[in-house]
């Protein structure tokens, strides 16, 4: 074995082919750290005597060649690279004090587990043995995984971005010991000429190593303007501003029309990502408005969406991203994040235009998570790869989602015939010769071909899915991470909270219930909240998004429960984010005072792929405003939207959650009860009719409780608006307020619909009818 923490050979252990090739002076400082060797051979025992090593560097018995400190950490990323030849470390000082031991630069690469071109840096020149032994000779290597430390990222990040004018995943990063950069890039193919117009790796590391040691004034003065520019970024906070009205919504659906597709919806370039349009937003501005062409354009990103290979017509769920126009072919990997929001997404669509094939993807999206994400415990992993084992060993993108028609042929029969035609798969395929599944051509169409009635070609089709999901399920699967992150938890939490309210089933919400308990327990240290778990070791402190996004799920989950133990979770998360993160002039900085501060706090005031702290917390605050009448929470709503006023006026498109926020606020949240007889539960057929009829309406404001006269009753002290709210007759009982003022209290599912019609009405909106 050679340790590549200084790739020095272990005695006692059989002598490398490639041992010469290692550099002497970090071969010494592990030659006379006997400690750290012995627990870098005791974590590799600790992985049993199945433990296959990811690497291409392995002796004849299987056993790898190099392990290097990254063989002690928990994350799944980190781990990918613990025999890689290079000499890596995690972040932390002992690698930035080493660097400054020996008058180093700093080599930083971060990535996270599931990203394609990190796995081809990987392979490219992390195994590479001459690069390896470079960045051992002239280097500190450090990697980090960006699930992991999303504050180091997120610094990092936007000192690409000053240096590039862009960003990305695999990001790589040339440092002085002090942590500033100097150099920036994403990914470096192994050596200059193999990828045409981009510098190779080596010559880059060679340049700057030579930079950093002939000219260090240059690096000084390079790295002193990148810091201070990186600085100055990070501490931009823009003066609270006046809240805008709805008119802000109005703006961002003009950008969006303005920038979408025209025939497949989303973006109108590629790649396109779900996340490229605030869909969600536009609902809201539609319901309000009648604007049919918002409401069409949700309705054609989501059903182009559904239909294209972005998502897993076997499998379900959506993978990350698509890289042409029609949603074709995707990048494969799919993570947690981009599932649960758009099961809530699709939950929201069907409420606003009640077609069943919403409703449909919907409930296959949560029940992919639920069957291929959930953890022992409860929780949910992070991610899972776009690359998986092809026939031969080697490792390709995409390769377990996409078929042949032979394949076909061997695994369904007789119904190949009817996935060829469904699925459009053809002999040259449309993904290096094999198909990715994706359904262009309407259902009535493809079963007439067939010769089949419309009902008949359904079950076959079914039948067929099933025997597809159970034949993919003997290839070898692509790696997931398991790491357990509490803001994408928190946003599948919420998606089966709300898809349990809407769609009547009981497995979500104990799948919801059951995660927000193993992160309230398992992802606490000492009572303080981490941000991730992974290999049962807690991460780092959690962050701003952590709690904020945590909170929306425990209010989503009191909606449905009425249990007051979320309630109270809710608001005693807002109140450490309240404590820990508030910037002075309002919103939220990602870390709190505990956490390491690169170059100062960032002020999240943008929403990515996942939605930002300060538009969450905001929305958040005005919910439990909503259902506590308190002014202070109204007051706390207010103070994050104003710190997000002058974005939400000049660039409301940037801000998809904070649109949200903005729409509560504006829209005078109507307050929702349906108080049940003792005894009876939400799935009695009378309370079910009432929350089936209220899933059939669009309320985006609003505020609910669920639950029998008795906890109705206990909650009335805290929720002074449930005053008087009884079970009527023995019967489940719904009531629709508004500031106080109720409409008559319903029994019957009808009564309660036109209750909640009653609003100021839009001008008449007719969608366009999809053909199924």
């Amino acid at each position: 074995m050679v340790l590549g923490c200084g790739c020095a050979h272990v005695p006692g252990d059989p002598p490398p082919a490639t041992s010469s090739a290692q550099p002497a002076a970090l071969a010494e400082l592990v030659t006379g750290d006997a400690a750290l060797r012995a627990r870098l051979r005791a974590a590799i025992a600790a992985r049993g005597p199945g433990y296959v090593p990811r690497t291409r560097h392995v002796a004849p018995d299987g056993s790898p060649i190099f392990v290097n400190r990254l063989i002690l950490e928990s994350s799944p990323y980190l781990l990918q690279h613990a025999h890689n030849p290079v000499a890596w470390f995690p972040w932390g000082e002992e690698a930035f004090e080493l660097a400054r031991k020996l008058g180093r630069p700093v080599f930083l690469s971060v990535g996270y587990s599931t990203c394609h071109w990190c796995h081809v840096m990987e392979e490219e020149s992390f195994e590479d043995e001459e690069i390896a032994r470079y960045l051992n000779d002239h280097y500190v290597p450090i990697k980090v995984d960006r699930e992991e430390r999303p504050d180091v990222d997120a610094t990092y990040m936007v000192a690409l971005q000053l240096v590039t004018g862009s960003g990305g995943w695999p990001m790589s990063l040339w440092l002085t010991p002090d942590r500033r950069p100097f150099h920036a890039g994403t990914y470096f193919p192994p050596r200059d000429g193999v990828r045409p117009g981009r510098r190779g790796l080596l010559g880059v590391l060679t340049e700057l190593a030579g930079r950093f040691e002939q000219d260090p004034e240059r690096i000084t003065e390079a790295s002193a303007a990148i810091a201070t520019d990186l600085a100055r970024e990070l501490a931009a906070e823009a003066a609270a501003s006046p809240i805008p009205g709805l008119d802000a919504l109005a703006a961002a659906s003009a950008w969006a029309t303005s920038h979408a597709d025209p025939t497949y919806g989303g973006s109108a370039s590629a790649p396109k990502f779900p996340a490229n349009l605030p869909l969600r937003a536009l609902l809201r501005h539609a319901w309000r408005t009648g604007d049919r062409e918002a409401a069409a354009l949700v309705m054609r990103t989501l059903d182009h969406m559904a239909r294209g290979g972005i998502h897993d017509h076997v499998g379900g769920g959506f993978h990350r991203y698509a890289v042409d126009a029609r949603w074709l072919v995707p990048h494969f990997e799919k993570m947690l994040y981009d599932n649960a929001e758009l099961a809530i997404g699709y939950l929201e669509a069907a409420s606003f235009d009640p077609r069943p094939e919403l409703v449909a993807v919907a409930r296959d999206t949560l029940d992919y998570v639920a069957r291929e994400l959930r953890v022992p415990g409860g929780g949910f992993a992070s991610a899972t790869d776009a690359d998986s084992l092809a026939p031969g060993g080697a490792r390709k993108e995409g390769y377990y989602f996409t078929w042949t028609p032979a394949e076909l042929d061997a695994a369904l029969g007789p119904r190949a015939a009817l996935a060829r035609a469904w699925f459009a798969v053809s002999d040259g395929g449309n993904l290096a010769g094999r198909s990715v599944l994706h359904a262009p051509r309407p259902a009535v169409e493809v079963a007439a071909e067939l010769g089949l009635g419309l009902g008949d070609f359904e079950r076959e089709r079914t039948a067929a899915v099933l025997a597809l999901r159970e034949a993919r399920a003997r290839r070898p699967p692509p790696l997931r991470d398991d790491k357990v992150q509490v803001d994408w938890n928190a946003l599948a939490i919420s998606a089966f909270a709300r898809g349990a309210l809407a769609l009547g089933d009981a497995s979500y919400a104990t799948l919801a219930t059951d995660a927000a308990d193993f992160l309230e327990r398992d992802l606490r240290v000492a009572g303080a909240l981490r941000h991730s778990l992974a290999d049962g070791t807690p991460g780092a402190p959690a962050f701003a998004d952590d709690y904020a996004l945590l909170s929306a799920a425990e209010l989503d989950l009191f909606e449905l429960t009425a249990d007051p133990r979320w309630l109270d979770a809710a608001i005693g998360n807002l109140d450490v984010l309240e404590r820990d993160f508030r910037a002075p002039a309002g919103g939220y900085y990602r870390t709190s005072t505990a956490h390491e501060h690169l170059f100062g706090r960032e002020l999240v005031d943008r929403d990515g792929v996942v939605p930002s702290a300060t538009s969450v917390a905001a929305l958040c605050a005005l919910r439990v405003a909503g259902l506590t009448a308190e002014n202070r929470w109204r007051a706390r709503g207010e103070a994050a939207l104003a710190a997000l006023g002058g974005r939400l006026r000049d660039a409301p498109h940037s801000l998809g959650a904070g649109l949200l926020a903005l729409d509560f606020f504006r829209g005078e949240p109507r307050e929702i009860a349906i108080v049940l007889p003792d005894g009876q539960s939400s799935r009695d057929p009378a309370a079910r009719a009432l929350l089936d009829e209220l899933a059939r309406h669009f309320v985006p404001s609003r505020v609910l409780v669920v639950g029998p006269e008795a906890r109705v009753r206990e909650l009335t002290p805290r929720l002074p608006w449930l005053e008087a709210k009884r079970a009527l007759a023995g019967k489940a009982t719904a009531y629709v307020c508004e500031r106080g003022r109720c409409e008559l209290p319903a029994s019957d599912a009808a009564a309660f619909g036109r209750a909640l019609d009653k609003r100021p009405a839009p001008p008449a909106l007719v969608l366009p009818t999809p053909t199924p």
